[in-house]
């Protein structure tokens, strides 16, 4: 997830071009990946570098994912319109979401 949200970050900042299909296509792979770790979360499997509140506090965690997960569609239709300024502000709330759930939930 981290490489293809961060390739998003020097387009927001306008340090590259705005290229609507890398955008579209980082975007599309950050929707699908985005899916596949929350079984890793999963009862019996504790440690790693996730801290305990993920199975103590299972209500927020599911909460964080769902804000999350939330985030990803209006990124996803902004990258899809190929709206900067909406891209931009999609950006900068999943990223919050993302790291919100990673200060509450990751060690």
């Amino acid at each position: 997830m981290k490489a293809h949200f961060g390739a998003l970050q020097p387009v927001v900042k306008e340090q590259i071009p705005y290229d609507k299909a890398m955008v579209e296509a980082n975007v599309q792979i950050l929707d699908q990946v985005s899916k596949l770790p929350w079984k890793a979360f999963g009862p019996g499997t504790e440690g790693g570098d996730a801290l305990d509140d993920i199975w103590l506090d299972e209500e927020g965690f599911k909460a964080a994912q769902k804000k999350y997960l939330d985030s990803l569609g209006p990124l996803t239709a902004a990258a899809k319109e190929g709206n900067l300024d909406k891209l931009k502000a999609a950006f900068v709330e999943t990223g919050a979401s993302c790291k919100a759930c990673h200060d509450s939930f990751r060690d």
